[in-house]
């Protein structure tokens, strides 16, 4: 009789210690993690920015290092877009 209570008590114990152990997550927080640019604006992991530090520019990706957020520097300077522009003479008049 002692050893069914036993074996009782033991199998309660050890679903009560599965229960507690399922219900505690060892993932990330419910929030996506993402870095912060200087003007505040949030970016998701993977997302690049310009960062500028002064006079001081180059193009960074958003990346998790040790458990941290952080921006990797992928090359100096920004890229920039420009426009060509083409002066076509007008046609002369008949």
């Amino acid at each position: 009789m002692k050893c069914v209570r036993a074996l009782r008590f033991l199998a309660l114990s050890l679903a009560a210690v599965a229960l507690v152990a399922g219900s505690v997550s060892a993932s990330a927080p419910g929030g996506r993690c993402t870095c912060r640019h200087r003007d505040g604006a949030k970016y998701e992991l993977g997302q690049t920015a310009c960062i500028r530090i002064g006079d001081i520019s180059y193009l960074a990706r958003c990346e998790m290092n040790l458990n941290v957020t952080t921006w990797k520097r992928l090359q100096d300077g920004c890229p920039t877009a420009g426009l060509a522009v083409t002066i076509v003479p007008p046609a002369p008049i008949p």
